[in-house]
């Protein structure tokens, strides 16, 4: 889908004192069945929809990011509630504070973001099935090898326009 035909999602946390909109497509959504995903939703995995932060437009009331440790030892800032705390999204380092990993389970029509691609696949579930012919690999994988053109580009803009000389 187009970033320009792309129809705003809304989402929210579970008590609604945090509505946020998504403007645009996202640049990919990842389906993670890592271990740590695992643990911090108590679930079989996590659907992040990776998206530019500045096109995560808060709607309605304040988050509250909380430093979370990540497998990486390099950690993760979750964007929750401060009343249901609800997690929304997170930022890692990789991506920075520009890249937003929203939790597609909080929009209001998660079914509008099927994931794009499973990774860590190597440690799901053995009871999860994947869709037939989805793409899955078993660590994580290349993003200039597997996400199009536009997203590569997006994600850079992002990038650059904090880190002006990255």
């Amino acid at each position: 889908m187009q970033a320009g035909t792309f129809p705003p999602l809304d989402g929210g946390c579970t008590c609604r004192a945090v509505r946020y909109r998504l403007r645009s497509a996202p640049l990919v959504v990842h389906c993670c069945h890592c271990r740590w995903c695992q643990r911090e939703t108590g679930s079989a995995f996590a659907i992040n929809a990776m998206i530019e932060t500045g096109r995560v437009e808060r709607l309605q009331g304040e988050v509250e990011t909380v430093p979370v440790p990540s497998e990486s030892g390099k950690g993760q800032r979750i964007a929750r509630c401060p009343d249901c705390r609800i997690a929304l999204w997170s930022h890692y380092p990789g991506g920075g504070p520009e890249i937003a990993f929203v939790r597609v389970g909080t929009l209001d029509d998660p079914d509008a973001l099927p994931p794009d691609i499973h990774i860590h696949v190597g440690s799901r579930q053995p009871w999860v099935a994947l869709p037939e012919g989805a793409r899955a690999f078993d660590a994580f994988y290349d993003p200039r090898q597997e996400w199009t053109a536009e997203a590569l580009q997006r994600y850079r803009d992002a990038r650059r326009a904090v880190r002006p000389t990255e």
